[in-house]
């Protein structure tokens, strides 16, 4: 007997205009028909195209069915079949939501829909919108508590602002789906996770929040959201590690598609809908919703570990058994987008900056996923292009590979920043480093950091020191935010340490933080939520203000 057809998530927004929204939603069929019920009583419809996930896939670390990591279903990468439906529902009103559900036909004459949900196009200026800041879900504890915490402190948002990492590693279909944990990207996101979180034998069971089903979000691209070479390695862990430079790619594979050869976005850009700029197009873009012309940019770059011992290819060296393989070299925290002055991204950030929608908005908000200024360890080295020294010794063979990242070309702080404040940018928003903190400029442009959703890797403050290379040419601040800004403590609430003395940043693993931007106000709030202590409320512990 064949069993009855399911919707892998339930339906989202994408791409909302003056009179329309997009619905997208996925099934594990590719059906006979798809398509959205809208308006008054559901009675007019909208169909939907449908295209197919050409990149997802499961393997030896996938968390999905009865799949565990000792008892392991696939060996190896294997396809994943899963379809994707988009349909456009068109003649809204602004200001005015709709109810909508979504169907799906199976090849076999069985249906399945969805329930029903509202949805709405973009809002006019003046209106008071609620938008909901995160980043950095990767399916970490604590993440279903932050989403549901939203939702019953704020209610329905207006919109989310995503920052980056969404998922681990992109082409593992059940991290965006259904990873057995309960901590994929769409659960979490729509309401239905199932996440345990235990304290001093008391077991609290989280779902998430039911967010983007009214909501349309818009996202970048974070270092988590870029594969490798395809299909060169055994598991789809070390394909994500697999990144490589575009041109050194050019020289070894002449015959081969340069993103599968370097590094894609694919299965990122397969998934979402999103606004598209000539230049960049999805990874890069602008949107104007309500009173905030959104900028959003592609300023990541490779995550490389540390380690200095010769056994791992780190961001300052290669590893030593792979120093005549120059194929298996990982060239350093290489950055995947140019945006350097007079790159192709930054001519067009200069013109966007320049555009009546920008220059006309009432708040004028920039996102990417790298941190400009921070207290978390993520921020060392520079982000600038790794500066390769090849060391050799007298029968000239290579003897050490290392990278040096020049402070005075970060290209976010050089050329970037500078261009923002000139535009006066009042918020410039990002990801991450896993904590909660936030800055301001000598000209008032706020930077928040709010990637607390779930796990934290610690700030550099008080006793805990950044890790930073030794004996390389750059120094490195160990305490504090490298780029000299110093961190402003929470206006209502800050955490104290065990001095009793007030902190300026959230990097706990017991504590998940959010922030909302209220459009009405231009306040910007930040809650935490303490899951040991899970019969009190949030609290909000900051907030500050646009102008």
């Amino acid at each position: 007997m064949t069993s009855a057809p399911r919707l892998l998530t339930d339906p989202f927004l994408q791409l909302p205009t003056e009179t329309s929204v997009r619905v997208v939603w996925f099934t594990e069929f590719a059906g006979a028909k798809h398509k959205v019920a809208y308006g008054e009583n559901l009675k007019q419809t909208s169909y939907a195209s449908t295209t197919k996930l050409s990149r997802t896939r499961e393997d030896q670390r996938s968390r999905v069915a009865n799949q565990t990591q000792d008892g392991q279903v696939y060996q190896k990468p294997v396809l994943r079949n899963i379809w994707r439906h988009e349909a456009e529902v068109t003649g809204l009103t602004p200001g005015v939501r709709a109810n909508y559900r979504v169907t799906s036909i199976r090849e076999d004459g069985e249906s399945v829909s969805s329930d029903v949900f509202t949805l709405a196009p973009t809002p006019k200026a003046d209106t008071a919108l609620k938008i909901l800041l995160t980043s950095d879900h990767q399916l970490k504890p604590m993440t279903e508590v932050n989403l549901q915490k939203v939702v019953e402190t704020v209610g329905r948002v207006d919109a989310v602002w995503f920052a980056g990492d969404l998922i681990n590693v992109s082409d593992r279909a059940s991290e965006w789906f259904d990873d057995n944990r309960g901590t994929a990207l769409f659960p979490g996101l729509q309401g239905r996770a199932k996440y345990e979180i235990e304290h001093n034998g008391i077991k609290t069971t989280y779902t998430g929040g039911q967010i983007i089903q009214h909501a349309p979000m818009f996202t970048c691209i974070g270092n988590h959201e870029v594969m490798g070479r395809f299909a060169r390695k055994q598991s789809l862990n070390d394909e994500f590690d697999d990144t490589f430079p575009r041109e050194v790619a050019q020289k070894f594979y002449r015959n081969k598609s340069l993103r599968d050869s370097s590094f894609n976005t694919n299965t990122y850009e397969e998934i979402f809908t999103l606004p598209q700029s000539k230049e960049g197009g999805k990874r890069y873009y602008a949107v104007s919703f309500g009173d905030v012309r959104l900028v959003v940019l592609y300023a990541t770059n490779m995550w490389r570990t540390p380690k200095l011992d010769g056994k791992y290819v780190s961001r300052y060296r290669e590893a030593e058994k792979d120093l005549n393989h120059p194929e298996n070299w990982g060239y350093g925290q290489i950055i995947y987008e140019p945006i350097d002055r007079g790159s192709k991204q930054y001519n067009w950030l200069e013109q966007e900056l320049k555009s009546p929608e920008f220059k006309q908005a009432k708040y004028k908000v920039v996102m990417f996923h790298h941190p400009p200024h921070t207290l978390g360890d993520n921020i060392v080295p520079a982000y600038t292009n790794p500066l390769q020294i090849i060391e050799r010794n007298e029968a000239d063979n290579i003897k050490a590979i290392r990278y040096e990242y020049p402070k005075d070309k970060d290209y976010l702080i050089r050329d970037v920043m500078p261009l923002l404040e000139a535009a006066n940018v009042q918020l410039v928003f990002y990801g991450h480093s896993h904590l909660w903190n936030r800055f301001v400029s000598s000209n008032g442009m706020h930077f928040l950091e709010t990637s607390n959703v779930g796990n934290t890797y610690g700030a550099a403050w008080g006793d805990r020191k950044r890790e930073i290379p030794i004996g390389y040419k750059e120094d490195y601040v160990m305490l504090g935010d490298p780029n000299e800004l110093e961190p402003v403590l929470p206006t209502i609430a800050p955490l104290l340490d065990k001095d009793g003395k007030p902190l300026p940043y959230i990097a706990s693993n017991d504590i998940t933080a959010f922030s909302i931007f209220d459009t009405g106000t231009g306040i910007v709030s930040s809650y935490r939520f303490d899951t040991r202590k899970p019969d009190l409320d949030v609290l909000k512990f900051d907030e500050f203000k646009l102008k």
